[in-house]
């Protein structure tokens, strides 16, 4: 697993612009070398402005977004279209101010999907999705995705992998998640294998009120307490914050960030 690198923006706004500008250069460079490029989407209201700023950057074009797949880290496990779902945030941000190939878009399954009400075999039907994106050369059960993009919750949770829940127990690739401590209660996420399994893991994180959760992921935690410690990828690992989120690291682990 990488080292991680730590990056201090000067508030939210900032923080957006910046991940969008450098999502934007890393899913060109990969596609110039490597012909297309995976990212892996999250939720929250950081993913939101993050994703926005893409859609109306004008450099969105150095992108081939018909060479994108796109995945998720984690959804609610409700009826396709719900406002609360992340595929709806990310549809409406991006996803549909772009020219994405909709064979590419790899949403995790609904509610009133071909599963019914039932998350565990949803959450396999999406792993037996990702077994066949993989390739030999990613080692594992999933893509070896070219960025996943992570929230971190006030609790230290990360996808819907929630402090101390018996779901990080589980090492299958994707996981129901039943009573969730944050509504709603049932959800869908990747698990740490397949997460850690990334190229590039990107913690994207904003608020005075997850500055707690960031000084206790990047010191010696332990995954089970909090889930954030487990965030790295396989070449690279970033966390990217604002000064609010920084606000209890030591200095010797941030640097601000150049505008």
């Amino acid at each position: 697993m990488s080292t991680p690198t730590v990056l201090v923006h000067r508030d939210p706004a900032e923080l957006s612009a910046a991940v969008a500008a450098r999502l934007i250069t890393r899913l060109a460079d990969v596609q110039s070398a490597r012909g297309a490029a995976s990212l892996v989407m999250t939720g929250g209201s950081i993913a939101r402005s993050t994703l926005e700023a893409v859609a109306e950057s004008p450099a969105r074009g150095a992108v081939d977004w018909r060479r994108l797949d796109v995945w998720w880290g984690d959804e609610r496990f409700l009826p396709a279209g719900d406002e609360e779902r992340n595929e709806t945030l990310a549809r409406e941000a991006l996803l549909d101010a772009v020219p994405v190939d909709p064979a590419r878009v790899h949403p995790m399954p609904a509610s009133d999907g071909p599963d019914g009400d039932d998350p565990e075999a949803a959450a396999a039907r999406y792993a037996a999705e990702l077994a066949r994106a993989a390739r030999p050369e990613d080692h594992g059960p999933a893509p070896a995705f070219d960025v996943c993009l992570l929230g971190v919750g006030p609790d230290g949770h990360i996808a819907s992998l929630f402090p101390e829940h018996p779901a990080l127990y589980d090492d299958a690739p994707v996981l129901a998640v039943r009573n969730s401590p944050k509504p709603p209660p049932t959800r869908i996420s990747l698990g740490f294998a397949v997460i850690q399994g990334s190229r590039e893991v990107w913690a994207v994180v904003a608020g005075e009120d997850k500055a707690k959760a960031v000084a206790l992921a990047l010191s010696d935690a332990g995954r089970h307490q909090v889930p954030a410690a487990a965030a790295h990828g396989r070449d690279r690992t970033l966390w990217l914050l604002d000064k609010a989120a920084a606000g209890r690291l030591p200095a010797r682990l941030g640097r601000i960030a150049s505008p």
